[in-house]
């Protein structure tokens, strides 16, 4: 395994992916905070904060900061989720010590002046405005706060306009010096560096940062019921939810990855087969399972003709029902190569490595090996991916839909089916 941790004195842990063969490096800092971890009046701060990150410093201005990795031809990005937010630069091997230094100056000493947060305002403003034409991602947003009503978990991780609007520099000021902590950070590498080398720039850039403690959380409550969203417009966007387990369930956890994929992750999936191939009852659905620390949601989407509606939910909830009592050998197999060429493919990719490193350490407080997640997707069986079937898919569903919605179904038909 080529995976180093070290833990600083102010709890920083340093990793490092070393791969001695590729030809570049991702360095980036991954934080233990998202959406579900802002003050219930700043719903959008984490997002709003990993925006202003990059909006200057002391030292460098918004410009000087992306061309500083720009010009050696690497690039510089973040994503914020619900539980974490990651700041990080991919660049060549003998940049790394330049992203290391942009990472740092961007999270240790950004000024965040108010000219530029008033800027940036309308950016971010205009990037929700962008989220609520995009029927898709605006159904997925209904179903997170349907499914954790009165949660900070459940709330748009972009936030809302009018929070946005008049969100207070301090409060961006304060959600950063509390949670912006060693105790709470991780700062990785992938790719052709070494541990010491990465150890040592990590040393000389962060050794003052303050320990801190890591944010508690409320524990996630999952909820059922309908969110309905009638709107004029070409297709009905569709979200059948069910209450999953969280990555820390180990073996339910896994199952239901498994299960996600013989059900709709592909284009061999049951769903994809059944509905779209041979009924053309759709052009796009899926399943998936997103798990947070302590809850999941297991999701089945579907974007369809409203026309169609009566036609689609039969056929979905017969797979559905189907999968408690029948999974074959053949589609297990598929299933699991289909894990197996994932994980080892993944391998090949130093911002995947960076990634999914970042977010270990994050979530377990170590690496986990990809041989043991893969041996642990390989030991599901038939029996296992047909009760977590049986435990998934009960009559309590997450119901969501967006679009013209006089043909759907009330929810306690739909939910009448899944009860076979």
């Amino acid at each position: 395994m080529t995976i180093e941790v070290t833990e600083l004195d102010n709890g920083l842990r340093v990793v490092t992916d070393t791969m001695p063969d590729a030809e570049s490096v991702v360095a980036g800092a991954w934080v233990g905070v998202g959406t579900r971890h802002e003050p219930w009046k700043a719903n959008g701060v984490a997002h709003l904060v990993e925006h202003m990150m990059f909006k200057g410093t002391k030292t460098r201005s918004s410009y000087a900061l992306s061309s500083a990795i720009e010009n050696k031809g690497g690039e510089i990005n973040a994503h914020t989720s619900r539980e974490a937010t990651a700041y990080y630069a991919r660049v060549l091997p003998e940049d790394s010590e330049t992203a290391v230094d942009i990472i740092a100056d961007m999270l240790r000493n950004s000024l965040f002046l108010p000219k530029e947060l008033d800027r940036e305002r309308l950016v971010v403003i205009q990037e929700i405005g962008r989220d609520l034409d995009s029927p898709e991602d605006y159904t997925f947003d209904l179903m997170h706060k349907l499914a954790l009503p009165d949660q900070k978990i459940g709330r748009s991780i972009l936030g809302t306009a009018d929070v946005i609007a008049k969100l207070p520099r301090v409060a961006l000021l304060d959600y950063v010096r509390r949670y912006y902590v060693g105790a709470n950070m991780v700062l990785v590498a992938a790719g052709k560096i070494t541990h010491e080398a990465f150890l040592r720039m990590v040393q000389k850039r962060f050794k003052s940062l303050p320990k801190g403690k890591k944010p508690l959380s409320e524990k996630a409550r999952i909820a059922f019921g309908a969110q309905l969203s009638p709107k004029e417009i070409e297709q009905v966007h569709l979200i059948l939810g069910f209450a999953g387990p969280g990555y820390h369930a180990k073996r339910p956890y896994y199952a239901a990855q498994i299960l996600s994929l013989i059900l709709g992750g592909s284009a061999s999936s049951r769903l994809f087969q059944k509905v779209r191939e041979k009924r053309g009852l759709v052009y796009t659905i899926s399943s998936a399972h997103a798990g947070f620390s302590d809850a999941g949601i297991f999701q089945i989407y579907a974007g369809t003709d409203p026309q169609r509606l009566q036609e689609l939910i039969p056929v979905v909830c017969n797979e559905v029902n189907d999968m408690k009592k029948n999974v074959t050998a053949g589609e297990l197999a598929r299933a699991k190569a289909q894990v197996r060429a994932d994980l080892l493919m993944g391998k090949e990719s130093v911002m995947r490595r960076a990634e999914v490193v970042g977010n270990q350490i994050l979530a377990y407080g170590k690496p986990i090996p990809p041989e043991e997640i893969l041996q642990r997707l390989l030991s599901i069986t038939q029996e296992d991916v047909k009760e977590a079937a049986q435990k998934l898919f009960s009559p309590k569903l997450i119901l969501t839909a967006l679009g013209p919605l006089e043909k759907l179904e009330d929810y306690k038909h739909i939910s009448a089916r899944l009860r076979a």
